[in-house]
């Protein structure tokens, strides 16, 4: 007797799944984020960041920023890994489409959730590049509405469209296209655990290379502070460039991969085993 075929998950049975996938993955995660943040803002290598921090701070300092980052899990990553599937379905972008047609899916859900998410992105990495003491969510939050307004929840919203294109676009484009090569060349089905973890390791290394400067002017344009040193996207990026040279871009690449391939790991291996669990079919 053949199994019943499993159904394609609606929009929001799969943009829920992402985000429970996405919250639980950025609680492995979050340290090597706040490393990176830190490399990006200070200029200081991997050592001399992670041994700072935890001789000034403590290894809580770590976790800083970790509220904000479920918050922005739950909105941008949610709608960036979970609507990807019925997105790309709905271009018909299916297994013998163009790779452009997985990219454009995963570009479109990318960038709608950062808009949604940015202001958690915002307040993610103020609280990250913050070697002081912490202080309460609502005095961050009334403290930067006073000085930055409710334009400063959107600072850097055209990098961060941008990245998330980007990011999506690699992220789940890549993962796609690895997944009909491996299953190809191996017989292992679509959802076989092997198959999700060997195309998630690709993908998250693609993603790196790509995404990396556009993380970098985010990062800058988003810890402005109360002074407002860029004008916009292509002044951060000149003046980034100027300063400290194009190679700058790329600067934090080991702890940026460092997150990338763990976390689109965990995020992809996470919301497989939901698909599978509630009967849907996997991406």
């Amino acid at each position: 007797m053949s199994e019943a075929p499993l159904k394609s998950p609606t929009l929001i049975q799969s943009i829920a799944l992402g985000g429970a996938s996405c919250v639980f993955t950025v609680n492995f995660t979050h340290p090597i984020e706040t490393v990176k943040t830190r490399m990006q803002v200070s200029g200081d290598g991997l050592v001399s960041v992670v041994s700072n921090t935890f001789k000034n701070e403590g290894p809580g300092a770590f976790y800083k920023g970790i509220v904000w980052a479920w918050g922005r899990e739950g909105s941008y990553a949610s709608i960036k890994l979970g609507a990807y599937a019925p997105v790309r379905d709905a271009l018909g972008a299916g297994k013998e489409s163009p790779f452009y047609m997985k990219f454009l899916a995963g570009a479109i859900t990318g960038g709608v959730g950062s808009i949604v998410g940015n202001p958690f992105d915002v307040l993610k990495t103020m609280a990250q590049a913050n070697t002081g003491s912490s202080k309460s969510l609502t005095a961050v939050v009334g403290d930067f509405y006073a000085t930055a307004g409710i334009a400063g929840f959107y600072r850097g919203i055209s990098a961060n469209i941008m990245r998330a294109c980007v990011l999506n676009a690699t992220k789940m484009g890549v993962y796609d296209i690895a997944k009909g090569v491996v299953t190809e060349n191996t017989g292992w089905s679509r959802k076989d655990l092997r198959t999700t973890f060997c195309s998630s390791m690709v993908s998250g290394f693609a993603m790196t290379c790509t995404v990396s400067p556009f993380d970098r002017i985010r990062t800058a344009l988003m810890n402005q502070g109360d002074k407002k040193m860029y004008s916009g996207f292509v002044d951060c990026a000149l003046s980034l460039a100027k300063n400290d040279g194009i190679t700058s871009f790329w600067r934090g690449f080991i702890p940026i991969w460092a997150r990338f391939a763990p976390t689109a790991t965990i995020q992809l291996v996470t919301i497989e085993f939901l698909y599978g669990f509630f009967g849907l079919k996997s991406i």
